[in-house]
């Protein structure tokens, strides 16, 4: 399997403390064990496999001092760029970085009011810091998607995505809900049930401590480690073969002509939680030219 779409998830640190964060990131997060040159390997590797786009994420990935190289790095081996971010603080040369030809911003939002998108994300001001940098990286032309996740009852989903649109966001804005992973497990454990379905098919992820993931979500799932083994082995190893099998067991089989769907939950367009679920696989409406909102219409 040559992934097409790769997950960087290069820090656990974040400034905020998302009550319902897969990740488990915060302030008291960590860079990991990968270092800036543990992460161009793996850029390199990735390339040399045909991967025609990463998504750096976090935690917050801004907060990592390597970001600008890896970004540049990236652009460099001739793959399209996606920066996951909060949006609560961008300092001036990041701007610079995110102006880039073949970089775009994703972010995510929670209501229209400071209150309940604070008390979701545990971070005092991050409503009218998010939202200024959304005006922001519009004004200045720069690709942006925004999800806003419903991860409770009664939040302002609706008026969420009013707001964006006043903002001059263009496009659909998707809702994503609540994945019982991290931070995220309310009644259940983290476990298939929470998984689109399209894991390990051409995208993968890889953690700040090295651990080669079939997605995000699946955290509990390591198929290998980039720190001791080569990409294109651990993606050809037993672990992967093991883990992809259990994954067809489970969802069935998505061999050509016989794709499943987009997850419902994810749209007709891919929302940046669940990014890139059916993109680029050709499956459903999210396929190349399907219209994965803004620009997955390679």
């Amino acid at each position: 399997m040559n992934p097409s779409f790769v997950w960087l998830e290069i820090t656990g640190k974040c400034q905020l403390s998302c009550s319902h964060c897969y990740a488990d990131s915060g302030p008291q997060g960590t860079d990991g064990a990968m270092t800036p040159d543990d992460w161009g390997g793996v850029i390199d590797q990735a390339a040399d496999l045909g991967t025609e786009m990463v998504q750096f994420i976090g935690g917050e990935p801004t907060l990592h001092r390597a970001l600008p190289d890896m970004v540049g790095q990236a652009l460099g081996r001739g793959l399209r760029v996606e920066v996951f971010s909060n949006l609560v603080h961008v300092p001036a040369s990041l701007w610079e970085v995110f102006t880039q030809p073949g970089v775009s911003l994703a972010t995510s939002y929670y209501a229209d009011r400071a209150d309940q998108h604070e008390s979701i994300t545990k971070g005092r001001g991050s409503y009218g810091r998010t939202k200024a940098n959304i005006i922001e990286a519009l004004r200045r032309s720069i690709p942006l998607r925004v999800g806003v996740i419903d991860v409770r009852d009664g939040q302002r989903v609706k008026q969420a995505r009013v707001e964006l649109a006043a903002l001059g966001l263009t496009g659909e804005v998707r809702v994503d809900h609540l994945r019982q992973v991290g931070r995220g497990v309310r009644e259940r454990q983290p476990s298939l049930s929470q998984l689109c379905g399209h894991c390990a098919q051409g995208k993968i992820a890889v953690s700040a401590t090295g651990e080669v993931w079939p997605c995000v979500f699946s955290r509990w799932l390591p198929v290998g480690n980039v720190r001791h083994d080569a990409l294109a082995d651990i993606l050809t190893g037993s672990s992967m073969v093991k883990t992809t099998a259990v994954l067809r067991e489970h969802f069935g089989d998505d061999s050509p002509g016989m794709a499943k769907p987009c997850d419902p939950q994810c749209g007709p367009n891919c929302s940046p939680a669940c990014n890139p679920s059916c993109w680029p696989t050709g499956a459903g409406p999210c396929g190349p030219k399907g219209g994965c909102q803004p620009n997955y219409d390679k």
